[in-house]
């Protein structure tokens, strides 16, 4: 029940924790191996985990997966393993610091889409909030030096790529569970990265095994924490201490990969994240 706000949001502040730990392992493994070969692994984990979880739940895999949208959650699935993707080669090409501050406008975008995607009304205060975290983004990206560079491209890619399975995600949940989701990411996500993936195996060192085994049960640890929070407390609640992830893999950012942490990058990143969080705060209000 929805009724635990102090326990939505420490399960939320650990699930950023563990995804803060898996982009560091991720980008370790992605320097080596690339980016297809280490989400490949991840996803094959993912796809037997919800399969096992489906199956234990009354009515087993075939009630979970029924669903009259199977296009839109193949498609969700499919969208949310590319982004993964683009992601991790941003972590490799341009640090966790500089992607995860990118990254962090996902919500914004969210809400200048979410009237195209799911017919809401945006009003002028978001807008506004919009218009002043892209502020932040020109700030962060430093104009004139590398604003138009492929690594800083990437990062933005992955930020709209996430945004727009965030708004999919919602308008799936108009006629499916959280459940029959959570399945088809899993499942149809495995399946086409390992179309694509086959042909862009790199053996990993005996020595690595044990990093993509961190990475594959912290993947799995963490959806199991966001679902746990979700179910503790209202997603408007706890939605904006996922932006704890930012601080924490950048914290790792620096302390591991001596990744630099540049006036710009904190400025245009308090930027982002105040404009995100009046965003996030208009929504809530709205839906009160």
């Amino acid at each position: 029940m929805l009724n635990n706000t102090r326990k939505g949001i420490m399960l939320m502040v650990l699930t950023t924790i563990i995804f803060a730990i898996q982009d560091g392992i991720s980008r370790h493994l992605a320097g080596q191996y690339g980016a297809i070969t280490v989400v490949m692994l991840r996803y094959w984990f993912f796809a037997a985990f919800v399969i096992a979880i489906s199956a234990s739940r009354p009515g087993g895999v075939r009630r979970i997966a029924r669903t009259s949208q199977p296009f839109l959650q193949i498609f969700r699935g499919v969208l949310l393993v590319a982004e993964i993707c683009v992601a991790i080669t941003a972590f490799v090409m341009l640090g966790l610091v500089e992607a995860h501050a990118v990254f962090a406008s996902y919500p914004l975008i969210v809400a200048a889409l979410s009237g195209p995607v799911l017919g809401e009304s945006v009003g002028w205060r978001r807008w506004l909030a919009i218009f002043v975290g892209m502020i932040g983004v020109f700030v962060l990206l430093n104009p004139g030096e590398k604003m138009f560079s492929p690594a800083i491209l990437l990062g933005i890619l992955a930020a709209v790529m996430f945004a727009l399975y965030s708004l999919l995600t919602r308008y799936a949940a108009r006629k499916d569970s959280a459940e029959t989701s959570f399945f088809w990411t899993g499942v149809s996500g495995a399946v086409a990265i390992t179309i694509i993936g086959v042909f862009f195996w790199t053996p990993l060192d005996q020595s690595d095994w044990g990093w993509m085994a961190a990475l594959c049960v912290g993947g799995a640890l963490g959806h199991y924490t966001l679902i746990k929070a979700y179910e503790a407390a209202e997603a408007s609640t706890i939605q904006p201490f996922a932006y704890f992830q930012l601080l924490f893999a950048s914290t790792i950012g620096v302390l591991i990969f001596a990744d630099i942490l540049e006036t710009r990058l904190l400025i245009g990143g308090a930027i982002i994240v105040s404009a995100g969080l009046f965003a996030l705060f208009r929504e809530k209000r709205k839906k009160t």
